[in-house]
Parts: C-alpha cells; sequence; structure tokens
C-alpha cells in the first residue's frame, strides 16, 4: 500500500510548543516504525484508538473535471491548525492515530504539465485519478476491517468513491452518504474526477443511499438531476433553507436521520469545502453555508450510531483572493473545525 507514515518528526515540523501547555498534536497516537499496515492499525487499536487521520494531498480529481487545482494543499494547511489545538479536559487526542497521507506525488507530478482545456490531457488526468482509486481503497477497506474510522482529508471529492468502496468491502454492505455540498457529484461516469464520485459508488454498489443537503438548484445539471430522481435521490437544496427559508437545516437533519434509523444504514459523512461561503476552494461559493452551520451538520450526523467515517475534500488554499498563507489559515481552521465537530458528535451518539 502506498503511504507516508507519519513520524514524530513530520509532525514537528508544524507543532509550535509554549511553555506550560499541550497541544493534540503532542498526545496522538504515531504508526508503529517499520510495521506493515494491518499491524500499525491492530497496535493502535490496542494502544485506544477510535480514529486515524488520513491525508490525501492530491488536485487530480477537480482538475479531471475541468475545474482549478490546489486541493493538494489542505493536508498541510489542515495539520498546521490541528496539531496546534490545546489539549485539555474536551479533547485529549490519544484516540487519533495520526496515519500519514497517500503518497500520491508520483500521480501529482505526472499531472504537473497537464492542461484540462487539451483532450488528451483531459483523458490522461482522468486516468490517473482512476490510479488515485486504486491506491486510496485498500487503505480504507484496512482502516475499516480494523474497527477504525477514517478521518480522510484534502484532495477532491473524487475520493468518495474510493472511500465508499473500500468501507464497502470492508463492512460487506453499501454504505448511505449524507453530503453538504452544492453539486450532487453525479455527473455521467465518462472517466474518473471529483464530478462524480457519487455515481460511480452507486454504480458500483458501494453505495444504495443518499443525501445532498445545500445543492445548489442551478450548479447541477439537468440529466444527473433526472437520473437521481430515477434512482429515489433526495436532496435538500441551498435555496430551500438558507434562500427561501421553507425549511430549516434543523427539519432536514432531522428527516434524514430518521430516516437512516429505519434500516441502520452505515453511513459516510461527506463535507466540500465549495459549500462555505467565501472558503477557498476548487468551486468558491461566494454565497453559501457558514461554517458554524456546516459544523452544526457534521455533528449532526455524526450522532448517528452507524457512522463510519468522515470525509473533507476541495479546499484549496492558493485559490485565497489574499494568497497562499491567508488560505493555508482559512482552509486549516475551517478543516480542524469540522473535524472537532465529528468528534463531538461520536462522544454524544443518539439514543
Amino acid at each position: 500500500m502506498t503511504l507516508s507514515l507519519a513520524t514524530p518528526q513530520a509532525l514537528g515540523q508544524w507543532l509550535r510548543h509554549r511553555p506550560g501547555e499541550q497541544h493534540l498534536g503532542e498526545h496522538l497516537l504515531l504508526p508503529t516504525p517499520n510495521a506493515d499496515l494491518t499491524t500499525v492499525l491492530a497496535r493502535a487499536r490496542e494502544q485506544g484508538a477510535r480514529y486515524v487521520l488520513l491525508g490525501v494531498p492530491e488536485d487530480l480529481g477537480p482538475r479531471a473535471n475541468c475545474g482549478r487545482g490546489g486541493s493538494d494543499a489542505a493536508w498541510d494547511a489542515f495539520l498546521m491548525q490541528f496539531l496546534n489545538l490545546q489539549a485539555n479536559d474536551h479533547r485529549g487526542g490519544s484516540d487519533i492515530l495520526m496515519l500519514g497521507q497517500l503518497d500520491v506525488a508520483d500521480l501529482q507530478q505526472q499531472a504537473a504539465t497537464l492542461d484540462n482545456a487539451r483532450a488528451d490531457d483531459l483523458a490522461r488526468l482522468r486516468a490517473l485519478t482512476a490510479e488515485l482509486d486504486a491506491r486510496l481503497t485498500p487503505v480504507i477497506r484496512a482502516i475499516t476491517e480494523a474497527g477504525l474510522e477514517p478521518l480522510v482529508i484534502g484532495g477532491g471529492h473524487n475520493n468518495a468513491y474510493p472511500i465508499l468502496k473500500g468501507a464497502s468491502l470492508a463492512l460487506d454492505r453499501p454504505l448511505a452518504a449524507v453530503n453538504l455540498d452544492p453539486h450532487a457529484d453525479f455527473r455521467a461516469t465518462e472517466g474518473r474526477h471529483s464530478g462524480n464520485g457519487f455515481a460511480y459508488a452507486w454504480e458500483s454498489g458501494a453505495l444504495n443511499w443518499y443525501r445532498v443537503i445545500g445543492l445548489h438548484e442551478q450548479k447541477n445539471n439537468a440529466s444527473a438531476l433526472d437520473q437521481m430522481r430515477r434512482l429515489g435521490i433526495h436532496y435538500a437544496s441551498f435555496q430551500q433553507i438558507w434562500v427561501r427559508r421553507e425549511r430549516t437545516l434543523g427539519q432536514a437533519l432531522d428527516d434524514t436521520l430518521a430516516e437512516l434509523a429505519v434500516t441502520n444504514r452505515p453511513l459516510g459523512v461527506e463535507l466540500d469545502l465549495d459549500a462555505i461561503e467565501s472558503m477557498p476552494s476548487s468551486a468558491e461559493s461566494r454565497v453559501g453555508v457558514p461554517l458554524v452551520d456546516a459544523c452544526h451538520l457534521i455533528f449532526r450526523l455524526a450522532q448517528y450510531p452507524q457512522c463510519h467515517y468522515l470525509h473533507l475534500c476541495e479546499g484549496a488554499p492558493a485559490c485565497h483572493p489574499a494568497g497562499p498563507a491567508a488560505g493555508a489559515r482559512a482552509v486549516g481552521q475551517a478543516l480542524a473545525e469540522l473535524v472537532l465537530s465529528y468528534l463531538a458528535g461520536r462522544a454524544q451518539p443518539l439514543t
């Protein structure tokens, strides 16, 4: 499996020490050196791990969707913020394995000079995205088979497919997914990219129940919406909740959780940073969901007992109008808050 395992030295580049304080990065579990992935995960669980942080530093999928790059930098932005949060009575960090990142540097290098406006280059980007699928799927499968929950950070929304596929193989059943996103990412299965991860997951049998919250009514093509309608896939649109105020976010979440509870389906929680207002991302939304509402959504969904993973994607620090440094702060802080919201929800499950 192609992984760059976390080490004390790798984390040390991000940690800022202050006398008399303890930070999360000083308390996270780290992989056993020179061990295979199965051993790493088994030992981490013996040490009390419940969650596994995994970075995917790539922007192949968004570029293969004819979009902007930059999502490869989200993982580092997250580490800069999350590792330096305080370790205290609210969150100590000892139940989290900092696994490391998927090794995709060679794929990124192959894609560096490709232009998605050229048909041949676009086809190559989509082939590289499919290769990324093949690397990520077995890692997610191993984490889930070990009884741990992956927290997957960075990259494009193309990674929803290998995450769902890996978890489905481990659980030997399809998953449900709830996605906060202006785009359903249910475009045609025309070659792999960030706009069709859920369509591929559905087609493969890894996904059999899907709901989108915050879908923008004019940012999804008619054929994708028609296909979702035929398959019985529902959404609560951005306009319904935040513009026309026809229903509240709480009502949409209540309905979603009630439907999930009927069959006790295993759930994956998905959030595209494109959904959040003015967040530097591959398809930035100047009018979008407030970050605090996104945190609440993650918290509520994480309370569902059969929740199996969190996936946060599409943050692109370089897309910030003030430059990459400001973008890294904005994206990193948002990702850190969303992860904390998920952990808080898992600590207070619905009964």
